[in-house]
C-alpha cells in the first residue's frame, strides 16, 4: 500500500502510461503476438519498479 498520496498517484500514472503503450500498438498492429510482447516488457518493468532495493517504504 502506498504510503502517502504522492506515491499512490504514481502508481496510477505509471498504470496509466502502461494502458496507452497498449493501445498504441493494439491501435497500429492486428498481430496478437506483438501485443502479448509489450504486454510482457511493461510487467518486467512495473516488477522492476515494484521490487526494487531498496524497497521505497519501509517496513515495520
Amino acid at each position: 500500500m502506498p504510503a502517502n498520496e504522492k506515491e499512490y498517484n504514481g502508481n496510477l500514472f505509471d498504470q496509466l502510461s502502461i494502458l496507452e503503450e497498449i493501445e498504441e500498438v493494439a491501435a497500429k498492429t492486428n498481430d496478437i503476438e506483438e501485443v502479448l510482447r509489450t504486454v510482457e516488457k511493461l510487467k518486467k518493468r512495473v516488477n522492476r519498479k515494484l521490487y526494487q532495493k531498496p524497497p521505497l517504504v519501509e517496513e515495520f
